[in-house]
């Protein structure tokens, strides 16, 4: 699927992802890239073939301070290609495209793992 398309569905996800973490987006960028890095997958799951589908980088909102608000944005990366292999279903990749969104959006709101599992989006 070229980048467009995709990007039309990360956009449609945004709109299903639930109203409290939309509202929550402020000063954060959500961009579409290829593929991780295998040294990011290799760091996060001890496996370079294993995909990440998105990662948050940036400062969470409970860990802002005034100081930081000339910062620039947090930022919330997908990998097209990843997700697009992992998920070849039109159905299911738009699913795990709306579970990526909100398992990324819910770090930056301050979330651990442990509550996203609690939640249903680890």
């Amino acid at each position: 699927m070229n980048r467009k398309r995709f990007e039309a569905l990360v956009e449609a996800a945004l709109t299903r992802i639930p109203e409290s973490f939309r509202e929550a987006m402020d000063n954060l960028a959500v961009i579409v890239e290829d593929w991780p890095d295998r040294e990011l997958m290799d760091e996060m799951y001890g496996d370079p073939e294993t995909y990440v589908y998105g990662l948050f980088t940036g400062t969470p909102l409970p860990d802002r301070r005034v100081e930081d608000s000339g910062d620039l944005p947090a930022v919330i990366r997908i990998y097209q290609s990843a997700l697009e292999y992992d998920f070849p279903d039109r159905a299911d990749l738009e699913e795990e495209l709306e579970i990526t969104l909100v398992h990324e959006i819910a770090h930056y709101m301050g979330f651990d793992e442990e509550e996203l599992e609690a939640l249903g989006y680890a």
